[in-house]
């Protein structure tokens, strides 16, 4: 996995340590975890909590399109989130299904 420095550009500045936090342990420690889970289950998990959560904007484009690129497949990611529906609400499947139709498509 490549070095995240999304933390650092973000919030450098206004919070140091949430960015350090962001970059050198979620990221640079947690994700580079991939003889526990590969980054595509990762992307899943991260996925579905979002979701769940309702964070149905930036985060979420974004994390769809690491999986995307960690070889989660548009057949997959519409099931998981026709899956989701049912467990984390209608409304919001609906409005992560219209982000990954744009992503997969990109």
């Amino acid at each position: 996995m490549k070095k995240i420095t999304t933390g650092r550009d973000a919030m450098s500045e206004f919070a140091p340590k949430f960015a350090e936090l962001n970059d050198d342990v979620l990221f640079g420690e947690v994700w580079s975890r991939e003889d526990k889970l590969s980054l595509r289950d990762r992307s899943l998990i991260t996925i579905s909590a979002l979701i769940g959560s309702g964070i149905l904007d930036g985060p979420l484009v974004n994390h769809i399109r690491m999986g995307k690129e960690h070889g989660i497949t548009e057949a997959e990611i519409s099931e998981a989130l026709t899956q989701l529906a049912f467990y984390a609400g209608w409304p919001k499947a609906w409005a992560a299904l219209r982000i990954a139709k744009e992503v997969y498509s990109e």
